[in-house]
Formats: structure tokens, C-alpha cells, sequence
């Protein structure tokens, strides 16, 4: 499939890389067709990533890997949220989460009360509201972020 981004410009996605929501995102229910585009010079698991909307081009939205930020986030998710998705374990479940970026990037966020959970086998996924109390919307990670920069990792 080829669309013309607004980050990205024009760009051709098999149709094997694109994953399936069919609640859409939080939000946009209606964009429910994505993929997920990385800098293939970075360790894609350890920088930021971008949700490309396959339905409307002009919306991206950067994400990243939770377990590069909290190496033991493992969110509660009641299971009948995951079931539409497919038979999920450890090989084949991708967890994403959603980055804010405000005008001050020293007040960049992840939301790790909402993350995109998805089945690499199906290319089914959905963003689900975790049930952790202390899962916080606003999980600060500029200092860990430029940390690991500067040890390399980033």
C-alpha cells in the first residue's frame, strides 16, 4: 500500500506490516489501519518509533518500547481486552506506548495507563486502559531518555 505522509513523505507498506485495531486508538476510533515506522540507523527498541495511520496519512504518532524506559513494566490487563487479538505470549506480543512531546521536551511523557498491545502473529492489536492503579498517564522520561543517550544506548 502507498500513502503520502506528512512526516514521511511518500512511503510503500506491505500489507504484512500493517497491524489492524479495531477499536482504533483512544481518541480516533476511526483510524484503525497502522504501521509502525523506525530509524533504521537506531536500535529500534531503544529509540522513539512513530504509529503511521494508514487511513488518514497525515497522522503519526510517536511511540516507544515501555521496557527500555521500566525493564519490568507488565501492565494488569483484564484478559477478555486481549482475546480479540489472538492466543498472546511472550514471542509474539508487542507492547507500545503512546510519547508526548510538549513545546518543552524536558516535559516529554509516555502514557503507561493506555499502551498498544500487539499480536505479531495476528497484526491484531488495540490500545487497552491497564487496570494498575499507579500506571501513570504522565510518566516523565527526558532525563532517562537523555541518559541512556549519553551511555550509547539511545
Amino acid at each position: 500500500m502507498e500513502v503520502t505522509t506528512r512526516l514521511f513523505g511518500k512511503i510503500d507498506i506491505a500489507d504484512d506490516k500493517i497491524i489492524t485495531l479495531e477499536n482504533g486508538i483512544i481518541g480516533f476510533p476511526d483510524l484503525r489501519r497502522f504501521t509502525i515506522i523506525f530509524d533504521s540507523e537506531k536500535d529500534e527498541e531503544k529509540s522513539i518509533l512513530w504509529f503511521q495511520s494508514m487511513d488518514e496519512p497525515q497522522f503519526a504518532m510517536p511511540v516507544l518500547v515501555p521496557n527500555y524506559i521500566i525493564p519490568d513494566y507488565n501492565p494488569t490487563v483484564n484478559d477478555e481486552l486481549l482475546a480479540p487479538l489472538g492466543k498472546l505470549d511472550e514471542t509474539n506480543t508487542y507492547v507500545l506506548v503512546t510519547v508526548k512531546v510538549p513545546q518543552r521536551i524536558e516535559d516529554m511523557t509516555i502514557n503507561l495507563k493506555a499502551p498498544i498491545i500487539i499480536n505479531t502473529d495476528t497484526l491484531l492489536g488495540a490500545q487497552i486502559i491497564v487496570e494498575d492503579e499507579d500506571a501513570l498517564v504522565r510518566f516523565p522520561v527526558y532525563e532517562i531518555l537523555k541518559a541512556a543517550k549519553e551511555k550509547g544506548g539511545a
